[in-house]
């Protein structure tokens, strides 16, 4: 399972330069606005934070659709519990791969967004972002919308935002009682 995991990354890899190229004029253009509206501190507090989480958000359309030809995943629904895992490596290797996918996606999310820096936010902006890409997929038919993808994209959502918890604690409250 190791080494599918492993080739799947190098692959995903191979796609990083289109999802930069995509995301980081984005990118770019959102600092430029908050540096302007805002100045420094204001880029440093939310620009650098929505600049990564724009890059990433580029990178995971690249690779969730744009690494895939169009029309190359016909097929159902797949709403089964469980269904890919245990079957072969493989298939294993896929449901780790979907879990490490959505780790930044929790951990830039909780960063970038302040609606979703409490844990069920976060988690429940995961679900529905992973099951847009699900339903996407499916309609153009660069991928199959499985229950599973949802559900492990939901757990790396959640373990990225117990990382940014690790990483940046619990927000302070300031002196009137807000965060």
């Amino acid at each position: 399972m190791v080494q599918y995991i492993y080739r799947d990354m190098v692959s995903a890899v191979e796609y990083l330069p289109y999802g930069l190229a995509l995301g980081g004029p984005a990118a770019l253009l959102l600092l430029c606005i908050l540096a302007r509206g805002g100045g420094r501190k204001r880029v440093l507090k939310t620009g650098i934070p929505a600049a990564f989480y724009t890059l990433y958000l580029a990178v995971l359309l690249v690779i969730t659709f744009f690494s895939r030809e169009r029309g190359s995943r016909i097929g159902a629904f797949n709403l089964e519990l469980f269904s890919t895992w245990g079957i072969n490596e493989r298939n294993n290797a896929f449901v780790v791969e979907n879990v490490l996918l959505f780790i930044p996606y929790g951990f830039l999310s909780a960063w970038a967004i302040p609606w979703a820096k409490g844990f069920f936010r976060c988690v429940l902006f995961g679900a529905v972002t992973s099951t847009a890409v699900e339903w996407f997929q499916k309609m153009t038919g660069r991928g199959y919308f499985q229950i599973d993808d949802i559900l492990t994209n939901i757990l790396g959502t959640a373990l990225g935002f117990l990382l940014f918890r690790i990483f940046f604690g619990r927000p302070r409250k300031d002196k009137t009682g807000g965060e």
